[in-house]
């Protein structure tokens, strides 16, 4: 990376965040000059973890199913969308040497499996852009009045007093997912500075903390089973697929997911049930029950459902359905095979908060839409200032989405700063 020992003062842009859309803006401004200000070593270290290590890039899907797939604020993303469409980004890592593979879901992957090559692809982008990487931590806007009487940002001023002057400023430090990666929410508080409204931040795609929680069964992945996301009494979602027990509660994508459509400030409103045998309705599933019963029929109820279901599993449904354990399946009765069908097609579990911004994929929350244009991603409150990526306040569900996201409004502000610049305003 390129030290700061003596880098220039003035620059075209000023990209705040090195991350996915710091980079992917910077490879669109060739021919201006461009400084990438990231707070860490190296670069897109948050884009190494994603989809664990494997980084899902995009989804290979139409408009109409990405913004479908977006949880907040999808009109605003209409234009940035259509500037830059997923099949534009699979092109823009295919010209760069970096195959794709298309995965369930339409997933979009690194046929090598490894983030590494889709941040080493955008790194030198940016730098064949012409681009200087620049290691430091914006303290602050740096904010002048014009002759007009507005408040224009003209830079910013780094943590040791230097400042780095820009035509057009882009804030691109993601939200407050994965803090060890260098995204602490630095980005709200500039924005702020700004002038601009601030939506509360919350954890999105993260685990669900639940009542109860069940350690025992801590790592015990769920496949194809129905999840369905009650609202107080009314059901809000259902979807099959599959879910993860962890010490706390739960994870996995269908987790993941619901944590992005739950109101974050009221989680204790929601409650779930798992349905863990969906191929069967209940009249098949106390036929099997009663197959299985038949073959040991003096065996303990409480180790009768090995076969049925998963071992670390057995024992809290025995619990909930409240058959005696030690009870001979031959002597289990009608109503209490009932109850043992409820659980299984109804697993119960409350909901009492969402994981923490440490395991959280993405942030939900950010720099209030309204006052951002949707067509040039520039500031409606400070000219001079633009936004891409995870600091504005959308955020979308799992599958690529979230990348696509910044990939596309970093491209749209490129477009505008350029755009901009050749007419002479960056305002």
């Amino acid at each position: 990376m390129t030290s700061m020992k003596k880098p220039p003062d003035l620059y075209d842009v000023l990209i705040v965040g090195g991350g996915a859309a710091g980079l992917f803006c910077a490879a669109h401004l060739s021919g201006l000059r461009v400084a990438v200000l990231e707070k860490r070593e190296r670069p897109a270290r948050k884009l190494l973890m994603t989809g664990k290590g494997r980084c899902n890039l995009t989804n290979d899907c139409t408009r109409d199913e990405f913004l479908a797939a977006v949880a907040r604020n999808p009109r605003f993303l209409y234009s940035a969308f259509s500037a830059l469409s997923p099949q534009d980004i699979m092109r823009f890592f295919e010209e760069r040497g970096v195959p794709l593979k298309v995965e369930r879901g339409r997933r979009v992957f690194p046929a090598s499996d490894s983030a590494r090559d889709i941040v080493d692809a955008l790194v030198n982008a940016a730098r064949a852009a012409g681009a200087d990487i620049l290691t430091g931590e914006a303290e602050s806007l740096l904010l002048e009045d014009g002759a007009d009487g507005v408040r224009r940002v003209q830079g910013v001023r780094l943590s040791g007093g230097r400042e780095l002057r820009a035509g057009a400023t882009v804030i691109a430090t993601g939200g407050m997912s994965f803090p060890a990666t260098g995204s602490n929410g630095d980005g709200y508080r500039l924005a702020g500075e700004a002038g601009h409204t601030i939506v509360t931040p919350y954890p999105a795609l993260t685990g669900l903390l639940t009542e109860p929680a069940y350690p025992q069964a801590a790592g015990l992945s769920l496949r194809n089973v129905n999840f369905t996301l009650f609202d107080r009494y009314k059901k809000c979602w259902s979807e099959v697929g599959e879910a993860l027990f962890t010490h706390t509660g739960l994870s996995g994508p269908l987790a993941l997911t619901a944590s992005s459509l739950m109101d974050a400030a009221r989680p204790k409103d929601y409650r779930i049930e798992i349905d863990l045998k969906p191929g069967l309705d209940s009249q098949a599933l106390d036929r099997r029950i009663l197959r299985d019963f038949s073959e040991a029929p003096n065996r303990d109820f409480g180790k009768s459902l090995g076969a049925l279901l998963p071992r670390s599993l057995c024992p809290i449904v025995v619990d909930l359905c409240g058959v005696p354990p030690q009870r001979k399946v031959h002597e289990i009765t009608r109503e209490q095979r009932g109850a043992l069908c409820a659980v299984i097609k109804a697993f119960p579990l409350a909901v009492r908060g969402l994981g923490s911004f440490e395991e959280a994929v993405i942030t939900r929350g950010g720099v209030c839409v309204r006052e951002v244009d949707p067509g040039s991603m520039r500031s409606k409150r400070a000219p001079g200032l633009f936004f891409a990526g995870e600091v504005l306040d959308v955020d979308a569900l799992t599958g690529g989405y979230n990348l696509q996201i910044a990939f596309s409004t970093a491209y749209l502000a490129a477009r505008s700063i350029r755009t901009a610049q050749d007419e002479g305003d960056c305002s």
